[in-house]
């Protein structure tokens, strides 16, 4: 498919954190890349073919790529070797959130860390980030979104080339609403024991002390 010429998509301000150790408290994938280079390496890999994958709402898709970063995996399966060095703690996201309990992995603990196989990215439509903006203010204001139509909300570096489950916390917030900081999708039970399975065998890493409540 040849290139448009046509922008689709931007970093919102959520995933902002991800790259070059803006947030340290992040948990999850860690980027080291020039944020509008990897906006373009992801817009030229979509005009190239790679197609938008249905995600969990409508506003919701992701593009699955090569992981062109050199990112390592955000998240390790939890074994016997490794399940004594798990912490936890509450933790939140922003001063308006409830707090809520994490676990996750040091990264320094944990070393080497592999490099991931692909990058998932997440994305969110631009009105699903206008209304998430006016329900709760300190994300951001509409005006400032770029008019591009999608926008990268979070990028997961891991081994599979397709979705893996957001955790639990995730799906749980997402149904408390807008207001709360979530998307207002309503939790679906089938979904979110998926979700459980998943998280019940695996950590998110983390470099600073603490996450910030995901």
């Amino acid at each position: 498919m040849p290139a448009t010429g046509q922008q689709t998509f931007f970093l919102d301000n959520f995933a902002h954190k991800q790259f070059n150790d803006v947030d340290p408290d992040y948990s999850g994938t860690r980027i080291h890349f020039d944020s509008a280079d990897f906006v373009a390496r992801i817009q030229q890999y979509h005009d190239d073919g790679r197609e938008l994958i249905g995600g969990y709402a409508p506003f919701c898709k992701h593009i699955f790529v090569p992981n062109f970063t050199g990112a390592r995996l955000g998240s390790l399966a939890i074994t016997q070797e490794n399940r004594h060095l798990l912490r936890s703690a509450y933790s939140r996201r922003r001063p308006k959130e409830l707090p809520v309990l994490s676990r996750w992995f040091q990264l320094q603990d944990v070393q080497p860390v592999p490099e991931a196989k692909f990058l998932d990215c997440i994305l969110y439509s631009r009105d699903q980030l206008m209304k998430e903006y006016e329900a709760m203010p300190e994300k951001g204001g509409p005006a400032d979104l770029p008019e591009a139509p999608w926008g990268i909300i979070s990028v997961k570096a891991q081994d599979e080339d397709y979705e893996t489950p957001m955790q639990p916390i995730t799906i749980m917030r997402n149904s408390l609403g807008k207001a709360e900081g979530g998307s207002g999708v309503h939790l679906n039970k089938d979904t979110y024991e998926e979700s459980v399975a998943f998280w019940d065998t695996h950590a998110a890493i983390l470099v600073g002390q603490k996450p910030s409540g995901e």
